[in-house]
């Protein structure tokens, strides 16, 4: 515990300062305290983290005051020892907040790689990331395995010493995993392939070892029960090349008893999972319960695990590494027998003997599996023999006794089969190269104390004390060779020593040593040792101790804890006895490798150091051996005994290296990911040694810092007088004012030495400053905030007084002068107002009388007249009241009737609606619509027709009831005129009166009738209006689903077309991608092609120099035979032609095979294609059928008559290729007498051949053009007719409707299913068109072949012109190029997507456009070799005649010439040389040509003018050798060049830009039109005439492909150096980042010293780049595509080293990589290269310093980022937020949640899970075509280039 004693407690244990206090359950727990602490008092009052008042009470002996905590800048720092306060709860403390907050596993404490085991699968240990730590320091990345790694390899290579990395922890640490990953580094780094196959057999020994040596336990699903130390070994190129394992304590008691929820080993589970498998049924095993040896543990099965695929990845490894199938049987017959033997039930006959029944199941399992007799093995397992002076007799076993005899067996056999298997691993290992040095991984077990402890645990313990103080040693050497190196002066350091502990259990008299003694006493018992112990140590060792409750346990006080172990068992596993009569039964075994076993029964240690048994302690023999009894004793050595000697070898092997040391820590018992239990972690801390280092450290000057570290982080407490020039002496004076203990800091050479706590110190002088400084900015800032605004309010408050009185006064003013107007209009107003009131009163008054008088007047008149006129009224009233009624009546009738139809028309309509939506009913619809439109009107007619003779009716019945009324009144008129005769006539009276009643009932009688007809009329009529009503609402509804339906096609359309929109930008932009990964497919092809090409040219000059005889072959031909085949018939200049012709003969009947093979797969592959093409048609058809029936006819009209032009392709084809057979026969067979010579008659037949192919050519491509024709045509037909249909569809349309003489209502539903009809009718029109253009695609694909029939005529007339001995070997090259990329297309093309199927289809007739054109040039090409042939001919004849002239005459012909005048020269812009000055001429204007002379002093490009030049005159004297050998030379030569130097990047550039310009001139002068649109027309009489380059064009297009990867190569090697010291760790801005504490592994430092690169150093390096490039004139885009790369390669290796080092990871450094990055661009903009992509590169590092500098804290922020960083991944975001590290106390740490937050958005992200860029990615290059204005005749060739052997033609 650090005590506070180097300044006063006041000034430290002040309000607010922090402290820890113990915690039951925390361990630690921080607090505050409330009140200053002064000298005297007993208790602090603090107050926790959860606002909890306490008082701490101090010890009043002591006085001891709680640690302090650290400043939170120095919380999560990647080194314990750069704490400040070191002690347990920081130490604690940072680890936490590392592992929990940050999710770093990872963390140093000094010289100690501390590593917490995470329990989750983290992204960490991929290759990018073994790519970042290698070559690093250690401190300057952030802490890993990788590292540790990487400086023991570092170490290794530097001091030539061997290394040893010690993996530590207590089980389920991840000790092993830690050691794999170690030896995965190793391998990665140091080889080549066959160096990683070693460490793949390293590796692949893992699953055999975790399966014969890890098991479950309650801590661990797979703790390793062993210990393992491997040696790696390496040659002098620290190359790995073999390695050698040592195993250490194998835990044999796990075989026969396992504790509760634990198992035993994993295979004896693995065996029990596969039994049913067919090769495993001999072994009889079943279900691991049925086993007492696999069941005590009551836990068979590990979640997660399956333990069938376990033993196949067990068996997979056993055979990599060499051991066979019948060995892996054996090894699984043992363990079988092992399972077996453990069952084997032993009967108790009484308490002294014991019997094994006859005939049990599992002894006789066991006796046939490991080949020995039931009765030998029953019986030896109930006897033993005893051995006295003079006989040897047989004693019974009690059973007991038996059983553990047999659990012995079991034991011994076990063991002898894992030292077996471990000695046939290191066999695989083995090599034979010499080993240089090594590097050892040892992963051994921690310190462990369980409830009960037994000899295991007092094994593992006393293994890691030892080791304890072997690191303690290790830690005290390295403290003090650093105060040597500093020069300082240091007194020795005080730290724990572990000897007396040791000593207690190795020396004389020790406790192993007691307990050998005691196994050899005859009656020797743990009771008996336990007392020895007591007797011997309790009193003089103070390490020693006797438990208070028991007889049979001791005490052992361990530099980690103290540990009670219990005696029992002691004994008997130090003397590990097994019966000698059983091991000798087992060696008379039959089973061979059994015998093999027990071999080495007799040697006394294993090699390996493995514990291999002590049955040689029982073993007897009738007759003794002096020579046996002496090996026996050797053999007698004890358990406790070996594994001493095991471990001082060990130990001696440690010290002889360089230790690095891992500590693994387990984090919590549940295994649960991330979870931390402090309590555990102190446990484990307390004993792996990182509390002593941390001890140790804080004994002496734990905090270590360089004098511009010291001055550039305390600047700030310096005052400007005490800045000196001279750093050190500042430091020194300000030192020595600030602390004034002189013992509390040390000056080295190189650094400043502080004690624990000295930092803190500072850093809270410098924060109180930095405060102080905050306060007094933060004043004088608010003061004149509001003095500012002050002044504002003043001079606002003074304008606004001004304008408000002025505005007080004019409103005083106004209202005045209103007040007097409105007294004088008040007068006026009121005498006006009063004036009118009297004149309307009076006028009133006059009008009221007058309106009364007439009112009275009118209504004595209406009175009048209403009486008389009522009378009349009524009358028609009445009468018109009767003629609605019936109208009404009538109405109503036909309405309803109406209603009626039209409600039946729309159920109609509705059923006609619903089976218009299918395509099957439609056309069945618009047949029938026109009859039931028809029958409509029909009905709507008979309507009608009963309405009209309803009214008639009704008309009739109206003029019958007028006419009885009239009658009536008649009657009644003429019956009162007899009433008044009745008078004179009483005698008629009664009669009349009778009559009168008759009368009255007939009229009641007709007015009951009218009241009926009214009611029903009346209930008709509200009917009638309900179902008008209803019928109006199911219009209304109709008229909504229509508007939906037209709606919901719009949208429907309007989707598509979006859609459609979509995916063809989504479809073009697949295509980019496509091509890109395409590009850098087959760019990186040839960079590996390359480097093949390389290592095969390297082999060869091997054995050129092994072989003095063996002459070399051409370069070109073994490097490009791969991929351009054409090259092999290039031969070296040297050999002659009769060589040449004997090569030939040699190889003609090989490739003629090879041809006829090839032919015959060509042929098969278009036997399939036309299959497919007619299976294709055929279901066209059938399909096209169905829909109509005459184009169907039409099409297999055509099918048929392109069915017959195939037949008659193919017969020419086969007779083309019968002539070629034919033609080759007589080649071959006249070859050898010259037939060929022009004028023979072989001569004669190939002419006659070439005429012939030519004509069948020419009718080829005529046949070729008029199917063309037809296919347009019918596609042009097909076109009107659509849109004929289209155009007419809208009139009929019209006709139908026009038809209609219904209602609104049937009119729109009939539009309504024309609609309907139509958008059928447009989705019908959209499949044909779709099957329309798969015909034309099944069209593309029959012209194909077609078009592949005249190519092969055509290579056929080419193969002519070729001399008989290149012509097989031509003809082969050209059918392996077709062949080739006829596959290409094939495995291009995807059938189920239709959109890549017509891209792929129109970039077919592309192609077939190009190549018809292109033997449209080779047809005229060999009509001008005909000619020229032919002139030759002439010209042979002709000379014979000439041969007849006289000598003279020939002489004196060359000199008439001369008298002809001479005209001015016309230069032709061609190079003319000698075919023996081609190697000159490559030699001086290739090889030895210095491009900083050509680039500064001749015209750019002017190596590739001259070369095209020279080939160009070797194209106008048609010389097919010359143009050969000149491209094959400078292809050869260039390569030649660039491997010579390759590294010099002034070179590489320099043929880059020539390579280009080449290129493009063979481009520019090849007569293709795409190339010549901005020739002039002197360039384009420059083109090319005789031969076609385009497969050159591609070999040179390679060719700079190769040269821009070798140069982006070299710019890396350059750039790669600076990118990490010029964009991270150089201060561009001056003081901004601060520079943090730092522990023992230093950083770089960010101060810029001498050699350190800085930002002007990168853009001095990419001005040189581009410089160069400039002035070697490459061309413009494929500088901008270099300068994208060389940025690229910055943002990404800057990128990752910003995501592996958190100290870069603030506030400070992401505003210092933004400046850096608006450098870069700026440096952009001057060049004019901002539109090149470069910048684009640098998105994710811009985005990275963005969100170091955003704000992190709510919800908005999270939104912000999410948005922002777009162009990172979610695993790097995460990663720079746990990160981020404060460097002031102002800033603030990224919490917990808010991370989560971040990760909860952006978890719908598809992304790659990978956390860093890939550095090694290269953006595939393309060469743009850039023609050249510069015209070839006026090249002038300067004298330096030494080549005036060219004459310009």
């Amino acid at each position: 515990m650090e005590r506070v004693t180097a300044m006063a407690a006041s000034e430290l244990y002040t309000k607010r300062a922090r402290v820890w206090i113990p915690d039951a359950e925390e361990v630690w727990k921080s607090a505050e305290l409330t009140k200053d602490y002064k000298d005297g008092d007993t208790a602090l009052q603090l107050i926790l983290e959860d606002v909890t008042s306490i008082e701490h009470k101090l010890d009043p002996k002591t006085k001891n005051l709680p640690h302090l905590r650290n400043p939170d800048i120095l919380v999560g720092e990647n080194d314990l020892t750069a704490l400040s306060y070191l002690h347990e709860p920081a130490v604690l403390h940072n680890l936490k907040v590392r592992f929990m907050d940050s999710k770093l596993i990872y963390t140093y404490c000094g010289i100690v790689l501390v590593a917490i085991n995470p329990y989750e699968t983290l992204p960490i240990y991929g290759t990018d990331i073994i790519s970042a730590y290698s070559g690093q320091n250690m401190g300057d990345m952030d802490p890993h395995i990788f590292a540790v790694a990487e400086e023991a390899y570092k170490q290794m290579a530097r001091d030539e010493r061997n290394q040893s990395i010690i993996v530590s922890g207590e089980s389920g640490a991840g000790k092993t995993v830690s050691a794999k990953y170690a030896m995965r580094y190793f391998a990665t780094v140091s080889g080549s392939a066959s160096e990683t196959n070693v460490e793949e057999k390293v590796l692949a020994s893992n699953p055999i070892m975790e399966a014969i040596g890890n098991a479950k336990t309650t801590r661990n699903d797979n703790s390793s029960r062993f210990g393992k130390y491997i040696e790696i070994g390496f040659d002098n190129r620290y190359r790995i090349i073999g390695a050698h394992m040592r195993t250490y304590l194998l835990e044999k008691s796990r075989v026969v008893f396992q504790a509760d929820e634990e198992r035993n080993y994993h295979i004896f589970y693995q065996l029990c999972a596969s039994a049913d498998l067919p090769e495993f049924k001999i072994l009889r095993l079943s279900s691991a319960n049925d086993f007492l040896y696999t069941r005590q543990g009551r836990s068979p099965v590990i979640d997660g695990v399956d333990d069938t695929k376990e033993l196949c990845i067990t068996r997979k490894a056993f055979t990599l590494l060499g051991i066979n199938d019948s060995y892996q049987m054996g090894l699984f017959q043992v363990l079988a027998a092992i399972l077996h033997l453990g069952n084997v039930d032993i009967k108790e006959r009484d308490s002294d003997s014991c019997i094994i029944p006859p005939n049990n199941r599992h002894l006789t399992a066991f006796c046939e599996l490991v080949g020995v007799t039931y009765q030998d093995m029953s019986q030896w397992l109930c006897h033993r023999k005893l051995k006295t002076a003079t006989e040897t007799y047989v004693k019974t076993l009690s059973r007991l006794q038996a059983t553990n005899s047999r659990d012995a067996l079991s034991k011994h056999i076990y063991a002898k089969l894992f030292n077996w298997i471990v000695e046939h691993v290191n066999k695989a290992l083995i090599t034979n190269i010499k080993q240089h040095s090594f590097i050892g991984v040892l992963d051994i077990y921690g310190f462990e104390t369980f409830e009960i402890n037994s000899f295991e645990q007092f094994c593992i313990n006393y293994a890691n004390e030892k080791l304890q103080q072997q690191f303690n040693m290790h830690v005290f050497k390295l403290e003090q060779e650093e105060y040597m190196k500093e020069q300082i002066p240091w007194t020795l350091i005080d730290f724990y020593d572990n000897q007396p502990c040791i000593n207690l259990i190795e020396a004389k008299m020790g406790i192993l040593d007691l307990l050998d003694e005691e196994c050899k006493m005859p009656k020797g018992s743990d009771d008996s040792w336990a007392q020895k112990l007591y007797n011997t140590h309790l009193k003089t060792c103070n390490l020693f101790e006797k438990p208070r409750m028991s007889n049979r346990a001791f005490i052992i006080q361990h530099f980690a804890d103290k540990v009670e172990y219990q005696c029992d068992g002691f004994l008997e596993k130090n003397k590990d006895t097994v019966n000698e009569e059983q091991i000798n039964v087992l060696k008379a075994s039959k089973f061979d490798l059994l015998v093999e076993l027990f071999h080495d029964e007799e040697k006394a240690i294993s090699p390996t150091g493995q514990v291999p048994g002590t049955g040689g302690r029982t073993r007897l023999s009738i007759k003794p051996d002096k020579s046996r009894d002496k090996s026996s004793k050797e053999h007698k050595k004890t358990v406790g005994c070996q594994f001493r000697n095991s471990l001082q070898m060990l130990m001696e092997t440690l010290n002889a290296t360089t230790p690095h040391y891992v500590r693994c820590i387990k984090p919590n018992d549940f295994k649960m990911a991330f979870s931390f239990d402090p309590k555990r972690a102190v446990q484990q801390l307390r004993a792996c040694g990182v509390l002593e280092t941390i001890r140790i450290s804080a004994a002496g000057f734990p905090s270590r810092w360089t004098y511009q570290e010291f001055f550039s982080r305390y600047r700030v407490l310096m005052v400007q007088k005490d800045v000196l020039p001279d750093k050190k002496l500042t430091c020194k004076n300000v030192l020595e004012k600030l602390v004034q203990d002189q013992d509390k800091y040390q000056f080295g050479k190189t650094k400043i030495f502080f004690r624990a706590g000295q930092v803190a110190y500072l850093e809270k002088l410098r924060a109180d400053k930095l405060r102080v400084a905050c306060i007094r900015i933060q004043k004088t800032i608010r003061c004149w905030l509001a003095r500012k605004k002050y002044l504002r309010q003043r001079s606002a408050a003074i304008t606004i007084q001004r304008f408000t009185r002025g505005y007080q006064a004019r409103c005083l003013a106004k209202f005045m002068r209103r007040t007097q107007a409105a007294t004088m209009i008040q007068k006026y107003q009121r005498m006006c107002v009063e004036r009118k009131r009297y004149r309307k009163k009076q006028a009133a008054a006059l009008a009221l009388q007058k309106i009364l008088r007439a009112y009275q007047a009118r209504q004595k008149y209406q009175t009048l007249l209403r009486e008389s006129k009522s009378v009349i009224i009524q009358r028609h009233v009445r009468g018109w009241l009767a003629r609605c009624w019936y109208k009404r009546c009538l109405v109503s009738i036909v309405y309803l009737q109406c209603c009626i139809r039209r409600m039946r028309a729309r159920r109609e309509l509705k059923k006609l609606k619903i089976e218009a939506r299918s395509v099957e009913h439609f056309k069945k619809l618009n047949r029938g619509m026109e009859n039931k439109i028809m029958q409509l009107q029909r009905k709507i007619d008979e309507q009608h027709k009963d309405n009209r003779l309803m009214s008639d009716k009704l008309n009739s019945l109206e003029t019958s009831y007028t006419t009885e009324s009239e009658r009536m009144r008649a009657e009644l008129t003429r019956l009162r005129g007899a009433e008044e005769d009745a008078k004179n006539k009483g005698n008629q009276v009664s009669s009349l009166q009778e009559e009168l009643e008759r009368l009255r009932k007939e009229l009641s009688t007709t007015q009951q009738e009218k009241k009926n007809i009214e009611d029903w009329t009346q209930a008709y009529k509200d009917k009638m209006e309900k179902m008008v009503s209803e019928l109006k609402e199911q219009n209304g509804l109709l008229k909504t689903e229509k508007n939906d339906l037209n709606r919901l096609i719009q949208e429907q359309s309007q989707q598509m077309n979006e859609k459609m929109v979509r995916a063809i930008a989504q479809e073009t932009q697949q295509l980019e991608t496509d091509l890109n990964e395409e590009r850098s497919r087959y760019q990186n092809l040839l960079t590996e092609h390359l480097r093949l090409e390389e290592k095969y040219d390297d082999l060869k000059e091997e054995m050129r120099g092994s072989k003095p005889g063996h002459r070399r072959r051409d370069s070109t031909h073994s490097s490009n035979e791969s991929e351009y085949t054409y090259n092999s018939e290039y031969t070296d200049l040297e050999e002659g032609s009769r060589a040449v012709e004997d090569v030939t003969r040699g190889i003609d009947t090989s490739l003629t095979l090879k041809l006829q093979k090839r032919l015959t797969e060509l042929e098969q592959e278009k036997q399939s294609l036309r299959n497919e093409l007619e299976n294709k048609d055929e279901q066209f058809q059938r399909a096209r059928a169905r829909d109509n029936v005459e184009f169907k006819k039409a099409r297999g009209a055509e099918l048929e008559y392109e069915s017959l032009k195939r037949q008659e392709l193919e017969s020419e084809n086969k007779k083309l290729k019968h002539d070629l057979a034919a033609m080759r026969k007589s080649l071959l067979g006249d070859a050898a007498t010259g037939a060929g010579a022009p004028g023979s008659p072989a001569y004669k037949v190939l002419l006659d051949q070439l005429n012939s192919s030519c004509e069948e050519l020419e009718v080829r491509k005529e046949e070729v053009l008029i199917l063309r024709s037809q296919l347009v045509s019918q596609k042009e037909a097909m076109h009107h007719k659509d849109e004929k249909e289209t155009m007419t569809e809208p009139s009929v349309y019209a006709d139908d409707v026009s038809k209609l003489k219904d209602t609104d209502e049937i009119k729109q539903a009939y539009v309504g299913l024309k609609d309907t009809n139509r958008l059928l009718e447009h989705q019908l029109q959209t499949q044909r068109r779709t099957h329309d253009s798969e015909v034309e695609t099944l069209r593309g694909e029959l012209q194909n072949v077609k078009e592949e029939n005249n190519r092969q005529q055509q290579l056929l007339a080419q193969n002519l012109q070729l001399p008989p001995e290149a012509r097989i070997e031509a003809s082969l090259q050209h059918e392996i190029t077709r062949l080739t990329n006829e596959n290409l297309e094939l495995l291009a093309e995807d059938p189920t997507a239709s959109q890549e199927a017509r891209v792929i289809i129109l970039r077919r007739m592309v192609d077939l456009m190009e190549q018809l054109e292109k033997q449209d040039r080779t047809i005229r090409k060999l009509k001008k070799q005909l000619k020229v042939y032919s002139k030759r001919i002439g010209e042979m004849g002709a000379g014979q005649t000439e041969g007849q002239t006289s000598p003279g005459q020939m002489v004196d012909e060359p000199i008439h010439p001369v008298n002809i005048p001479r005209r001015e020269k016309d230069f032709q812009g061609m190079l003319e040389y000698k075919k023996e000055d081609e190697l000159k001429l490559v030699k001086n204007l290739i090889l030895e040509l210095k491009p900083r002379g050509v680039a500064v002093n001749l015209i750019p490009g002017l190596p590739a003018y001259i070369l095209f030049m020279c080939l160009r005159h070797a194209d106008y004297v048609n010389d097919d050798q010359k143009v050969r050998t000149l491209l094959t030379s400078t292809i050869n030569s260039i390569k030649k060049i660039l491997k010579k130097r390759g590294d010099d990047v002034e070179t590489v550039s320099f043929w880059l830009a020539n390579t280009c310009r080449f290129l493009h001139c063979l481009k520019q002068y090849s007569g293709d039109e795409a190339f010549m649109k901005h020739n002039t027309s002197r360039q384009n009489e420059h083109c090319l005439s005789n031969f076609d380059l385009a497969e050159y064009r591609q070999v040179i297009s390679d060719l700079a492909i190769q040269i821009y990867q070798q140069l982006i190569k070299c710019m890396e090697n350059i750039l790669w150096p600076m990118i990490v010291s010029g964009m991270l760790e150089h201060e561009t801005i001056q003081g901004v980042s601060g520079v943090k504490p730092t522990g023992l592994r230093k950083r770089t430092s960010s101060i810029a010293d001498e050699g350190t690169y800085t930002l002007d150093s990168i853009i001095r390096q990419l001005n040189a780049f581009h410089s160069t490039m400039c002035q070697h004139g490459t061309d413009p885009e494929l500088i901008k595509q270099v300068v994208k790369q060389q940025f690229y390669i910055i943002g990404a290796v800057t990128l990752n080293n910003l995501l592996l080092r958190k100290d870069m990871c603030s506030w400070s450094k992401g505003m210092q990589i933004r400046y850096n990055v608006s450098q870069l661009e700026e440096w952009l903009r001057d060049k004019g290269l901002m539109v090149c992509g470069a910048k684009e590169t640098l998105e994710p590092l811009i985005q990275a310093a963005q969100l170091l500098q955003v704000k992190k804290k709510t919800d908005e922020d999270a939104e912000a980022i999410c948005s922002m960083c777009q162009g990172l991944t979610t695993a790097q975001i995460v990663k720079v937020l746990n990160l981020y590290t404060p460097v002031n106390e102002f800033e603030e740490r990224v919490s917990v949640a808010f991370i989560r937050t971040i990760q909860t958005r952006l978890r719908d992200r598809c992304e790659s899970p990978q956390l860093l860029m890939d550095t090694k990615m290269i953006y595939p290059v393309t060469f743009p075509f850039s023609p050249s204005s510069l015209a070839l005749e006026t090249i002038q060739i300067p004298s330096s280039l030494n080549l005036a052997f060219l004459t310009r033609v």
